[in-house]
């Protein structure tokens, strides 16, 4: 019974991080109104951040946990292309498409990071993946169709839908780096999104003000509510529960909560912000999410 209830909670705080992660395109909607793409993600991970320190002050406190010196370069390529790389292309993405299209996008992750595996971690995958996989971009393609083909209206745009779906190379990058620090010395896995996050913020704060100057400050409250919930709640909140969820029940299993994000994001769109999904947005959305629960349970 005890285990039971274990794996209960594990699927509640997986549940949560992916609900919680589709709240990220909306609350990026909303701050895009007064900030720049820059200056939107700038904020979101300066929380973030700040949400991580606790981890990062415990890791650094133990030698055993502290980063290697071999390991510097991992977790540098792993914080720029996560953090400044995927993201500012990602918002930029958002900025010119909406947040359901942009949310139905970031359904391909799952199907991307299983062929990221195969080619670099030469991780052995089936067939049905490599099939979930052409669905998946199919879908994709059918999702920015729709876009150029105004069923959208204005809102959506080719260039956007594409700028969003690139971003995801960066994560899958981001992702497999990890991934190879996780297996490669003793850290966890709270540890290692800890110190990229904040290392990645760093490099990202550096370009930002670099290049734009300042952030401002006398934001409406709407704004400030969501910069700061999309960097504790969208990103550090998201980060402990799903890694705390993760330990507890199989990845396999784990990974069809991923696809909780696009299905809320897409849903917050359309009641909240009056998104328009025609005929090849849904139907491109049903084949990304369906290629993403394949992956997911081929592996259960």
């Amino acid at each position: 019974m005890h285990i039971i209830h274990s794996r209960t909670k594990a699927f509640a705080a997986l549940a949560a991080a992916g609900c919680l992660w589709g709240t990220g395109f909306l609350f990026g909607k909303w701050a895009l109104t007064e900030l720049t793409v820059g200056q939107l993600v700038l904020y979101r991970f300066l929380f973030a951040a700040v949400g991580f320190a606790p981890a990062v002050w415990m890791a650094t406190s133990r030698a055993e946990t502290r980063i290697a010196r071999h390991d510097w370069l991992i977790v540098l390529a792993a914080a720029v292309v996560g953090v400044p790389l995927q993201f500012l292309i990602q918002f930029a993405g958002l900025a010119r498409t909406t947040v359901s299209h942009a949310s139905l996008m970031v359904g391909v992750l799952p199907v991307l990071l299983a062929a990221g595996s195969a080619l670099f971690a030469h991780e052995h995958v089936h067939a049905r993946r490599w099939i979930a996989l052409v669905a998946s971009t199919i879908g994709a393609g059918l999702i920015a169709f729709g876009a150029s083909a105004g069923e959208a209206g204005s809102q959506a745009t080719l260039a956007g839908d594409l700028l969003v779906a690139s971003s995801l190379i960066g994560g899958v990058a981001w992702i497999l780096l990890c991934q190879r620090l996780m297996k490669s010395r003793n850290y966890s896995p709270i540890n290692v999104s800890a110190y990229v996050m904040t290392i990645g913020a760093a490099m990202l704060a550096v370009w930002v003000v670099g290049s734009e100057g300042l952030p401002p400050v006398h934001l409406s409250t709407r704004t400030w509510i969501s910069v700061i919930a999309s960097g504790i709640v969208a990103t550090t909140a998201t980060t402990y529960l799903w890694n705390w969820g993760l330990v507890r029940v199989p990845a396999s299993q784990a990974g069809v909560f991923l696809n909780l994000e696009p299905v809320v994001g897409a849903l917050l769109g359309v009641a909240l912000l009056q998104d328009i999904l025609g005929p090849y947005a849904l139907i491109g959305g049903i084949m990304v999410i369906g290629a993403a629960i394949v992956v997911a349970l081929d592996g259960s």
